[in-house]
């Protein structure tokens, strides 16, 4: 592709491109602009790759995209590695210091409290604490969907007042 027929090619798509890349950019302009320049400058390096009877629209918005992307990765890698070395000290010897041992405990008692609970209740209100949706369960369990909800609802509400017996009020001001 000839450096003319780039230059009239992306003129007619210019308005199209700014406005995709402020897209990408959550509406902010001057990323926007530094990323419509990167795309222009890496499109208008690989025109020769460029070939004739493509789309040169589809064509430069995938190098946008890229460029995007390529971006995003080296600032999340970049946040991630640029942390002051007292910081990663502080925080290490913060959790050296930690004791989950009251946690696991109150876990397996939440276990035990839920194995107590009716099968009926116990089971629609796993599945769904597991991520499953109303009407999943709905149809695995052949139940009406009122019939789910309800019995969430009630193991909810079981296993809040068998909380509220076993730990006291202050669980849940504290939570």
């Amino acid at each position: 592709m000839t450096t003319l027929k780039f230059n009239h090619n992306l003129a007619q798509i210019q308005s199209l491109l700014f406005a995709f890349a402020m897209k990408l950019t959550n509406n902010n302009r001057e990323d926007a602009n530094d990323l419509f320049q990167e795309t222009v400058m890496r499109a208008f390096a690989s025109k020769e790759r460029f070939e004739e009877g493509t789309n040169f629209k589809a064509w430069v918005t995938t190098i946008m995209r890229n460029c995007y992307i390529n971006e995003y990765r080296k600032r999340r890698t970049r946040n991630q590695i640029e942390q002051p070395l007292e910081d990663s000290q502080e925080v290490a010897v913060r959790q050296a210091v930690r004791n989950d041992a009251g946690t696991i405990i109150m876990m397996k008692e939440l276990r035990v409290m839920l194995d107590n609970m009716d099968e009926a209740h116990r089971v629609p209100f796993e599945m769904f604490f597991n991520g499953y949706e109303y009407q999943e369960i709905s149809e695995q369990l052949n139940l009406p969907m009122g019939t789910v909800k309800s019995r969430i609802f009630f193991a909810r509400k079981k296993m809040k007042d068998m909380i509220q017996d076993g730990y006291g009020m202050e669980y849940f001001r504290r939570a």
